[in-house]
């Protein structure tokens, strides 16, 4: 019986209604689309976020029917502490690939592992 008195109390919490937030209102906005399936957009709010993102068809395979879309772009927004982050992505056939200075990224391949690397290369097995 006290669960259940104790989950009713967490789902009242939960349920409560949150503080209201003003909308952020669009700045500018702009989009293409085109005939060869290639499109672009981008817009800026008032907060300071922007994002752009433009892409085209590829073929990704050796049927006429194997196409996909290539992609790339960018947003940038303000974190609480003030910073501006910005974030570069493409999205291809190497899938989604995301740089940005405050990113964590993956620590140098230690030199023996490059050396293993091009000699398997140069023996023909990579």
């Amino acid at each position: 019986m006290k669960f259940i008195v104790a989950l009713a109390f967490l789902a009242v919490a939960l349920a409560a209604p949150q503080a209201d937030k003003k909308p952020v209102e669009i700045i500018s906005s702009n989009s293409e689309m085109n005939a060869d399936g290639s499109y672009s957009f981008a817009f800026e709010s008032e907060d300071g976020t922007k994002v752009s993102e433009s892409g085209s068809q590829k073929q990704v395979g050796p049927k006429p029917e194997d196409i996909g879309t290539v992609s790339k772009g960018s947003y940038s927004f303000t974190n609480p502490d003030g910073v501006v982050l910005t974030v570069n992505w493409v999205a291809d056939e190497n899938g989604f690939q995301a740089t940005g200075d405050h990113l964590p990224t993956p620590p140098p391949m230690p030199e023996h592992v490059v050396k293993m690397l091009a000699d398997l290369k140069a023996a023909g097995l990579l």
